[in-house]
């Protein structure tokens, strides 16, 4: 056994698959609209955008709240 990749663990340690990454990006874009967010606005956001309005859902729903009003 070498003893480089066994002591290192960050050789070993398993990685982001895309297929696991673009379905959370999915399910955040998800729970966006739920949050009432419209999907042509969903859309048009990116992932790091997306990201960011899930950090504080209660502030993205008031935000929201308050444009649709």
């Amino acid at each position: 056994m070498a003893t480089s990749t066994f002591r290192n663990k960050n050789m070993v340690r398993p990685k982001k698959g895309g297929a696991a990454k673009r379905r959370r990006c999915l399910v955040q874009r998800r729970r966006l609209i739920a949050l009432g967010l419209s999907e042509e606005a969903v859309a048009k956001l990116q992932t790091h955008e997306v990201r960011d309005m899930l950090k504080r859902p209660t502030k993205t729903a008031a935000m929201i709240a308050k444009a649709q009003a």
